[in-house]
């Protein structure tokens, strides 16, 4: 059993999700919401930073995958939300964890089936999958469908054999 740790990172509020791998499938362990405090950008990506340690000496997961940068308009936009991540990547690298990167759309087309996906149908399909009580905080779901992709690339890798090792999965 993998326990990974999902992240949808922003500079306001970043979203976390856990689940692990089980013989059958996967279990929801727990998500979230880190809401960071008004003020400079450097309190902000300290908030992240701190919570997401605080979250993986709680959970101690054995993985952590991240939302990559999606530049649509704003370059400022995407230049904190670039930060952001970076306070969560060094938050796992410093905790020793793999860290694995995915696109929007290699999400969306993970839990939905389509990379154009929109988040009410990320939020379904997560509670569904993980079959939730109650669909998770748009953030949370997001990062909760960041981890549960995770699991299934891995586990397509897994299955594999000869394109586990190959440049990052990609066919040669």
């Amino acid at each position: 059993m993998t326990c990974i740790l999902g992240v949808d990172p922003g500079s306001r509020v970043t979203g976390y999700g856990l689940v692990r791998t089980t013989g059958s499938g996967l279990e929801h362990v727990a998500n979230g919401c880190i809401r960071t405090p008004q003020g400079g950008q450097a309190a902000r990506l300290h908030a992240i930073f701190e919570a997401l340690c605080g979250i993986i000496d709680q959970f101690r997961p054995d993985e952590m995958a991240v939302e990559k940068v999606f530049v649509k308009r704003n370059v400022d936009s995407a230049l904190k939300l670039g930060q952001a991540r970076g306070a969560a990547i060094v938050a796992g690298a410093s905790r020793g964890l793999p860290v694995h990167e995915f696109t929007p759309a290699q999400v969306k087309q993970a839990i939905v089936g389509r990379g154009a996906a929109d988040k009410v149908q990320v939020q379904h399909m997560i509670k569904m999958l993980l079959r939730l009580r109650d669909a998770a905080q748009s953030d949370a779901a997001d990062a909760l469908a960041v981890a549960v992709c995770h699991a299934h690339t891995r586990e397509g890798l897994r299955r594999m054999p000869k394109l586990a090792g190959s440049r990052a999965g990609r066919w040669l």
